[in-house]
């Protein structure tokens, strides 16, 4: 569920990104502005993300896509460290099936510039900048997910909140970084363009962000207990994290998610 999430993901954003960046493109031609291709390709991304949370894989599996999301709910104890380490394997094979996929479609107008398999690269600012953007957009994401997936009556909007981030991001800060924040998306660029420049940003930067955010989190005055590790809890099936039993649609009253796992205070 992993693996097709985030391959389906980068589906997405191969298609996507051919058709506004690609000098060959007729849509390409008729948008010249980057800026308004950038707004574009993060609506379309930010659509892509919430659909893939509010899915029913995204559903079952938590919806994180990414090795620094999962690395993150390892540190709050909500994830098993073998459980992590299958989730981040294939998070990191199904990326790379995705590219792969649209590199066979596509051919070299995918995987040669300017679109060049969509790779994250620094922009001309530098990798400083770029890894302070990494950082910055990765702790802004698990922050809000931390927020909204634990108080009560928020956690529907997590989706969307992941979604417009998504888009807010690759719109203000692709020049910046490219705009990763997922170490298995990079790799996933990087091997069928063959560019791995910074490489090393898009591994450290992302998870480092997000567990600043948790770090920050646990030491929130009157901060909520995380309750699950998942994007998206669905009570029609047991959850694999809190060991939440499933309930039948019919039965309308929440209940409390017990907690689960190793809690981290």
């Amino acid at each position: 569920m992993e693996a097709a999430g985030l391959g389906l993901f980068m589906v997405s954003a191969g298609l996507c990104a051919t058709l506004l960046e690609h000098p060959g493109s007729p849509l390409h031609a008729a948008l010249p502005s980057p800026l308004l291709r950038r707004a574009l390709m993060g609506a379309a991304m930010g659509l892509t993300a919430v659909a893939i949370i509010l899915s029913p894989w995204g559903r079952r599996s938590g919806a994180h896509i990414n090795p620094a999301v999962t690395l993150s709910f390892l540190r709050l104890g909500k994830v098993r460290a073998v459980d992590a380490a299958f989730y981040i394997a294939f998070q990191c094979l199904g990326g790379l099936a995705g590219a792969l996929l649209v590199a066979a479609l596509l051919g070299r107008r995918f995987t040669s510039p300017p679109v060049a398999a969509i790779a994250t690269v620094p922009g001309v600012a530098g990798p400083a900048v770029a890894f302070a953007a990494e950082v910055t957009m990765a702790f802004l994401l698990m922050g809000m997910v931390l927020i909204t997936t634990n108080r009560a009556g928020w956690e529907r909007f997590t989706g969307v909140g992941a979604g417009l981030l998504v888009a807010l991001f690759i719109t203000a800060a692709a020049p910046l970084s490219g705009m990763s924040i997922n170490p298995a998306r990079t790799l996933a660029s990087a091997i069928p363009s063959g560019l791995w420049t910074g490489a090393w940003i898009y591994g450290v930067a992302p998870p480092l962000g997000m567990l600043l955010a948790v770090e920050l989190y646990r030491r929130l005055p009157g901060r909520r207990p995380v309750r699950c590790a998942k994007l998206n809890h669905d009570p029609r099936s047991r959850c694999i994290f809190c060991g939440q039993p499933a309930r039948s649609p019919l039965h309308s009253v929440e209940k409390p998610i017990e907690q689960g796992g190793v809690h981290v205070q």
